[in-house]
């Protein structure tokens, strides 16, 4: 893309004193006339470039603003790089590598060995979601519509959104549009997407407020349990909750503390841990687990 390009080239001249026309052509993969139309592009958008013909000449940036206007520091740049890696790991692509070439200007410390930080936001189900991120980053930019089948705990449904923004959080995607069944903007995560495609006329941008993704917004709690856990469970309570989510008694049982929003993930949640926790509180759902414990253990007496 052209703004990638030009990015580079202000980024290998921030970085350079002088370099050629012939350099950047063969750098870019483009022909010497496509960098002079660059060249020329950076000079309306206000770049002090200067360019000298001769054997010692090149292009290059006035040095004041080199020196008043430093654009990214080293660290700045490797967080840059950081995140920018980390989309190659969700399309399974080399493109945003290639633009991490054209950031780094030929730095190659920015590119080989001297990064501490990866991050890696691929899945188990990497060969599902790519092709979707690939589809609603499409539909967004073009301003269309986009139609799939939904499941959620309230059973499937066929729905259609003008998608607004990809989100990844939670270790999870999500698109945040306005959904036309529900005529309210809606958060929907792409796991329990099917059968996605584009869809009807190109839609008109509306007044699209951010999400509150905060947890107390979308995990108000509310249900407040109280459990007994064995010892060997303390790695998966730091894990998931921290280590001031229970107190150690004098047995070495842990006693957990939680506030929880759903009552049937809390419950699925429990049972993960088998004959290892047992509920204390509250009484309803202690109940329940009882009641669900007797039907399992009559289907598994067949």
């Amino acid at each position: 893309m052209k703004i990638d390009r030009l990015i580079g080239i202000l980024s290998i001249l921030l970085q350079k004193d002088m370099v050629t026309a012939p350099y950047l052509a063969e750098y870019f993969e483009v022909s010497r006339r496509t960098i002079n139309r660059d060249i020329e592009d950076l000079c309306r958008a206000g770049i002090p470039i200067t360019t000298r013909q001769g054997a010692m000449g090149g292009i290059s940036i006035m040095d004041n603003y080199k020196i008043n206007s430093t654009l990214l520091t080293n660290t700045e740049m490797k967080d840059i790089l950081a995140g920018l890696r980390s989309l190659d790991s969700v399309h399974g692509t080399n493109r945003y590598e290639q633009l991490m070439d054209k950031l780094s200007g030929g730095a190659s410390d920015f590119i080989t060995g001297n990064h501490s930080i990866l991050i890696d936001l691929s899945s188990w189900y990497k060969d599902a979601l790519a092709p979707k991120i690939d589809m609603i980053q499409n539909a967004i930019e073009t301003q269309m519509q986009l139609e799939f089948m939904y499941y959620s705990p309230r059973g499937e449904m066929q729905r259609s959104i003008e998608p607004y923004y990809l989100i990844f959080r939670w270790s999870n995607w999500y698109v945040w549009g306005w959904c036309r069944a529900r005529e309210d903007f809606r958060l929907f995560k792409l796991n329990r997407m099917d059968r996605l495609q584009l869809w009807g006329d190109k839609f008109q941008k509306r007044e699209v407020p951010m999400p509150d993704l905060s947890n107390e917004k979308i995990f108000p709690g509310g249900i407040k349990v109280k459990a007994l856990f064995e010892p060997d469970c303390k790695w998966r309570l730091v894990e998931e909750f921290g280590t001031g989510c229970f107190e150690e008694q004098a047995d070495g049982r842990l006693l957990f503390h939680g506030d929880y929003t759903n009552k049937e993930d809390f419950i699925t949640w429990i049972f993960t841990f088998r004959d290892k926790a047992v509920l204390l509180e509250p009484d309803d759902i202690r109940e329940e687990i009882q009641l669900e414990l007797k039907k399992m253990a009559e289907k598994y007496s067949l």
